[in-house]
């Protein structure tokens, strides 16, 4: 009887894209990681793509992409691609941290050691991953071969991460 009722709980994901780049943002260049990262929701997640938005590396910006998803759009899970670098510009990480209410931690690091095995420069990523008002919130980097790999490493615990923050059974 359990597995069959945690079956019949199954969700679709409702997620929030957020591309963080000061040239995708002017049309100087195509949004290829937040389009990846359209395609994995969809095909991989099985989840939909209810607000997709590119912003400057600009504080505000940022902010009112994350708290627009969440508030206005409800969506379970917001992924941001871009500004987690160590340029002078990247501040998803601060502007995230600033929002959440509860870190999740291990997300970002798992995703930073399992980069860390094809790329070293994986753990100059400084992404934070965390909960605000139900939603999940987490920071990916902004080269489409590095939103692959993390959002692969990160596959296994998302639907499971979002019915725990739901209250959602899920037995695992």
């Amino acid at each position: 009887m359990g597995r069959e009722f945690c079956e019949e709980m199954e969700i679709k994901i409702r997620t929030g894209i957020i591309t963080v780049s000061d040239r995708c943002f002017r049309n100087e260049r195509w949004d290829e990681s937040g389009n990846v990262l359209k395609e994995l929701v969809q095909e991989k997640l099985k989840g939909q793509v209810n607000f997709y938005k590119i912003v400057p590396d600009e504080w505000e910006e940022i902010k009112n992409a994350i708290l627009q998803a969440i508030d206005e759009y409800s969506v379970d899970l917001v992924l941001t691609t871009g500004g987690t670098g160590l340029s002078k510009r990247d501040i998803t990480p601060e502007v995230t941290s600033t929002l959440i209410e509860k870190e999740v931690p291990g997300i970002s690091e798992i995703m930073r050691l399992e980069g860390f095995k094809n790329n070293p420069f994986s753990v100059l990523s400084r992404g934070v991953s965390g909960v605000r008002k139900g939603t999940l919130i987490i920071n990916l980097p902004g080269s489409p071969n590095g939103v692959k790999e993390c959002f692969m490493t990160i596959l296994p615990v998302l639907t499971h991460a979002i019915k725990t923050i739901k209250g959602i059974p899920d037995f695992h």
